[in-house]
């Protein structure tokens, strides 16, 4: 199952992996909860267990198909580290990712510290970008568990943003994503929460993305910040693979 996306800041979704459970405030509106059960209503084969975490064995070769290089959200609609995903499955799914080097694949985790356990058995090539997502001030533990881990790119999606992050320490980390919630139940986010972190940015010179003020009309709040669109992102280094795809992934 892959996806040509909407999202700003990727092109291609991959999910091997479906379905979540909610850990912080930030997946109260969570979007794929509802796109789940509505996949379910359409009959999508995939989404038969609707919003249950399910790992999808029969997608884990799929990047192997990909010809064209792009850019690929890994798991959009689920948390590769969730506690109900096996080491073995992780595992590879990250080989299929150190495989397809023509690829960049960026992750993103609500369970950092099963990342941060996890993190001396996985093999980062430097095509594979780690994230952690940030809402509020109470979980900037996620940074310093990130920062732990081998990952060549690790980057962070302040999205929703749901407070103020005053001040906050960007040491070693290479991107930064900021958005609001969007939709009919959004919860607002402040102009200067956004700057906060911009001007943390742009001292420590980390590239910038903002994707969204959000809001009940996210095409109409658009997403420009003082004037400008803010799509910064750091250099992805890919290469290429001609070698048999590996025997032990199945």
């Amino acid at each position: 199952m892959s996806t040509k996306s909407k999202i700003e800041w990727t092109e291609l979704t991959w999910n091997p992996v479906t379905g979540c459970t909610k850990v912080s405030p930030g997946c109260k509106n969570c979007y794929a909860e509802k796109m789940a059960t509505r996949l379910k209503a359409m009959g999508s084969p995939n989404y038969k267990n609707g919003f249950k975490l399910t790992c999808h064995t029969h997608l884990i070769k799929q990047p192997a198909s990909w010809k064209k290089s792009q850019m690929v959200f890994v798991n959009s609609m689920s948390d590769l580290f969730h506690e109900e995903v096996p080491d073995d499955f992780i595992f590879k799914v990250f080989a299929t990712m150190n495989w397809s080097s023509n690829h960049c694949f960026q992750i993103l985790t609500k369970r950092s510290e099963r990342l941060k356990k996890i993190n001396k058995h996985l093999n980062w090539s430097k095509n594979i970008w780690m994230g952690v997502s940030v809402e509020n001030s109470q979980y900037l533990h996620r940074i310093d568990e990130l920062r732990k881990t081998d990952a060549f790119v690790k980057f962070i999606s302040f999205e929703p943003l749901l407070g103020p992050i005053p001040s906050i320490d960007l040491k070693g980390i290479d991107w930064v994503i900021v958005g609001g919630e969007s939709g009919p139940k959004s919860r607002p986010m402040e102009k200067s929460w956004v700057l906060d972190i911009k001007y943390e940015c742009d001292k420590s010179k980390i590239p910038f993305f903002f994707k969204q003020w959000g809001g009940i009309n996210k095409k109409k709040a658009g997403r420009t910040l003082d004037g400008r669109v803010w799509n910064e992102m750091p250099y992805c280094e890919t290469g290429s693979n001609d070698c048999s795809y590996p025997a032990s992934i199945h």
